[in-house]
């Protein structure tokens, strides 16, 4: 699996201190950004490249990106088709986003989670698989239909 980093100025320390752990840990990461701490670049930048090639590839790629709330990171990167971004606040937390909603990138909010957090959401986030439980396939399922044709699904269609 090939993870994609990107970070702004208020994430950038922190997605440094996350490539070099998984890397450590052997994943293949590829950091799509920022290169340096810039305090005038825009965090839809590094959201945008990183979820264009997760959406190219989804079944063998993710993405973690890092920005001060981890809100626009999540903005940004949901605009793509098949994208499935969340904040994530703690690894329980991301365990229960990839298991029930598939998340396919991890936005960290660099604000306001410590280096050994953030380390192990993103370790939660890449070993936990989508439990293809009968309700949360179906849910992820909505999402794709809309994405494909743009209708809502009916309340309660299953």
């Amino acid at each position: 699996m090939v993870i994609y980093l990107g970070a702004d100025h208020r994430g950038f320390l922190l997605k440094e201190y996350l490539k070099s752990g998984l890397k450590d840990q052997g994943y293949e990461v590829y950091d799509v950004g920022n290169t340096q701490q810039d305090p005038k670049d825009d965090y839809t930048d590094f959201a945008f490249a990183a979820a264009a090639k997760v959406s190219a590839a989804p079944d063998v790629s993710r993405a973690i990106l890092i920005c001060g709330s981890g809100v626009g990171m999540n903005i940004a990167a949901n605009k793509m088709k098949n994208i499935r971004a969340s904040v994530g606040m703690s690894p329980d937390h991301v365990v229960v986003a990839r298991s029930h909603d598939a998340i396919n990138v991890l936005c960290i909010p660099s604000d306001f989670v410590a280096q050994d957090i953030a380390i192990a959401m993103a370790q939660s986030f890449l070993v936990t698989h989508f439990d293809r439980e009968s309700g949360h396939t179906r849910r992820v399922q909505k999402i794709f239909s809309y994405e494909d044709t743009g209708v809502i699904p009916p309340v309660g269609d299953t």
